[in-house]
């Protein structure tokens, strides 16, 4: 695999990143990639915002006037993405982390914070991908399956509400 640049910058205060956060953010980039068969190099930009951020960005792209765990926002489409014209490499998309709603939701589904933002990191990078679970049907249980096989390969417990946890 070529290199791989994943920008993180914390946007929030509600909540204070815990040590290692960013790395297991970088780590989990890494395995979708490599469970893609992703050999280019490329870029991931990864935000975290509170919930008032992450709600004026739902309400602004996707019309819904509520705070959202995550958005994705890719950078191409059907394997064509913008390129880095200074590195060469292909420029996947933003990654936006509401912090707060992740600690919320670890809290919720009974699992640590650590797994739920790896959880998070890797639906959203299975959509900069071009996955949609909101397709339903097969795509949504094979997207389902890499996000648990990215925790598994990164050592995060599995979810004991994997198969009914709801997603927007």
């Amino acid at each position: 695999m070529e290199k791989i640049r994943v920008i993180i910058s914390n946007q929030q205060k509600a909540v204070k990143i815990p040590t290692g956060i960013r790395m297991l953010i970088r780590r989990c980039c890494h395995a979708v990639l490599q469970l893609e068969g992703f050999k280019d190099s490329a870029e991931i930009s990864v935000s975290f915002v509170d919930n008032d951020q992450i709600q004026e960005m739902n309400r602004q792209y996707r019309n819904i006037d509520a705070p959202t765990d995550v958005l994705s926002f890719p950078m191409g489409e059907n394997g064509n993405y913008d390129v880095n014209h200074e590195t060469g490499a292909k420029i996947l998309g933003d990654i936006v982390i509401s912090v707060p709603k992740a600690m919320e939701q670890a809290k919720t589904y009974g699992h640590s914070f650590e797994r739920e933002m790896g959880f998070l990191t890797a639906h959203s990078m299975l959509h900069l991908l071009g996955y949609d679970h909101e397709a339903g049907g097969l795509q949504r249980v094979r997207m389902r399956e890499k996000e648990e096989q990215v925790m598994r390969e990164l050592g995060l417990p599995a979810s004991a509400s994997y198969a009914t946890r709801p997603r927007d």
